[in-house]
């Protein structure tokens, strides 16, 4: 009688079980869909995020000449002063679509506006969305508002919304908005080569970012850390 001789075993290395491991998480992930975000106050010690509406125009009109933040290079979604009115109400637009949801930024304190901020690429089967078109104040740079406002829509999308994601994109020779993306505690996922052409002509590459959930709650309390500095 002959028999077939036994296969050996694939031996198990680190790497492969690591492979499997991860393989495993993937397949277990629950493919309930999130519900889709609302236009709500979003607010913490230091801002108030209010949902965007033609109110907010003249606020904005301050926001970007403030600093003239509107020049910065490779940032095309920062409006002139006089854009700011068309702007707002195409942002309104696409908000009541269900395409976005955007906001003003409000200081805690005197409710003065700073900036706007958007959520937008939402996919609701895959629990992700983009953080973007976000522009504060000249004079706020450096004061720890921009990570206070982070921390308001990262709680949101996170513990709310349970997130599974939350994406950034810039442009790649916009070095201080990647820098500061980076100081958020998300990673870099990719570039996206020739990605747009910008108003002027230029080819722009898109730097891709995101933070995942499971890596939300480091990212948290490097915010709050940061925040407490800053107070002191």
């Amino acid at each position: 009688m002959s028999t077939t001789p036994a296969t050996p075993a694939t031996p198990t290395t680190p790497a492969s079980a690591g492979r499997a491991a991860a393989l495993t998480a993937t397949a277990s992930v629950p493919t309930t869909a999130m519900d889709r975000p609302q236009p709500v106050i979003l607010e913490n010690e230091h801002v108030r995020l209010e949902p965007l509406g033609p109110q907010h125009v003249e606020g904005l009109r301050a926001v970007v000449a403030d600093g003239e933040i509107w020049r910065i290079p490779y940032a095309p979604h920062v409006p002139a002063p006089e854009q700011v009115a068309e702007r707002v109400a195409a942002q309104c637009a696409s908000d009541e679509a269900g395409s976005t949801v955007s906001w003003a930024v409000l200081e805690r304190d005197g409710g003065r506006v700073v900036g706007h901020t958007t959520f937008l690429n939402i996919s609701l089967r895959d629990r992700r969305l983009e953080l973007g078109t976000t522009y504060m104040a000249g004079s706020t740079h450096g004061t720890g508002l921009n990570a206070a406002t982070k921390l308001a829509l990262l709680t949101h999308a996170f513990e709310e919304l349970g997130c599974l994601g939350v994406e950034f994109r810039v442009h790649h020779l916009n070095i201080t908005s990647r820098r500061a993306v980076e100081r958020l505690g998300a990673q870099q996922d990719g570039i996206l080569r020739a990605h747009r052409i910008m108003p002027d002509g230029t080819i722009r590459h898109t730097v891709v970012y995101s933070i995942l959930a499971d890596e939300w709650t480091g990212v948290k309390a490097s915010l709050e850390h940061r925040l407490h500095r800053l107070r002191r």
